[in-house]
């Protein structure tokens, strides 16, 4: 490959941080590829794992229609565009990583926050707020609603809501992260050629 090539090719990716356990890196360096499972999830956050798996589930279901999600993929990994939003608590490995750009599903970190408190996201604060005080006049709450299996309605409204996720997709891909305020992505799989080796 002559450098134009691998200049072009660099042009086509974005570079992503994520940490991972040994585990991980081992199977990276033994396959070449490594998928993420819901077992992993169950176990990494146990008692609270009903709430991760009701945003990862979401997530899974949506997220396939910005990149498809490949054969042995059932959660995604998580990579950061900034180093110091990496959390490097645990055993494992800071991963940097060239990811072609057609293979990360890019977002605003807040916004998933968001989706992780079970929230509604909104066009902007005021929505929000105003959504927040909504269900407060009802004796409710969006946690309330989103994890337990009455309120329906409220449910389809907070779930759809959390599709503006993915709203800035196209924006970051072209490398304008101005309506961001920080890019996380979610990738169905971490490849070994991803690797920077520095």
């Amino acid at each position: 490959m002559g450098v134009e090539e691998r200049m072009a090719d660099r042009c086509n990716t974005i570079r992503l941080y994520s940490f991972q356990t040994d585990v991980v890196y081992q199977v990276l360096k033994r396959d070449g590829v490594c998928y993420s499972k819901e077992e992993y999830v169950r176990k990494k956050y146990k008692e609270s794992a009903k709430v991760f798996i009701n945003a990862y589930g979401w997530f899974v279901k949506e997220a396939q229609h910005i990149v498809p999600k490949p054969e042995g993929a059932e959660y995604p990994y998580w990579a950061f565009k900034d180093l110091y939003n990496v959390d490097q608590t645990g055993d494992g490995h800071v991963l940097t990583l060239d990811v072609p750009i057609g293979e990360a599903i890019l977002f605003d970190m807040f916004d998933w926050t968001k989706i992780m408190q079970m929230h509604y996201i909104g066009e902007n604060e005021s929505e929000e707020s105003a959504f927040s005080e909504e269900l407060k006049n009802m004796g409710m709450s969006e946690f309330q609603i989103m994890t337990s299996n009455f309120y329906p309605e409220q449910k389809a409204r907070i779930q759809e809501s959390w599709k503006r996720l993915f709203g800035h997709q196209q924006a970051i891909e072209a490398g304008d992260n101005s309506g961001v305020h920080s890019v996380q992505a979610g990738l169905w799989c971490i490849k070994d050629e991803w690797i920077v080796k520095e």
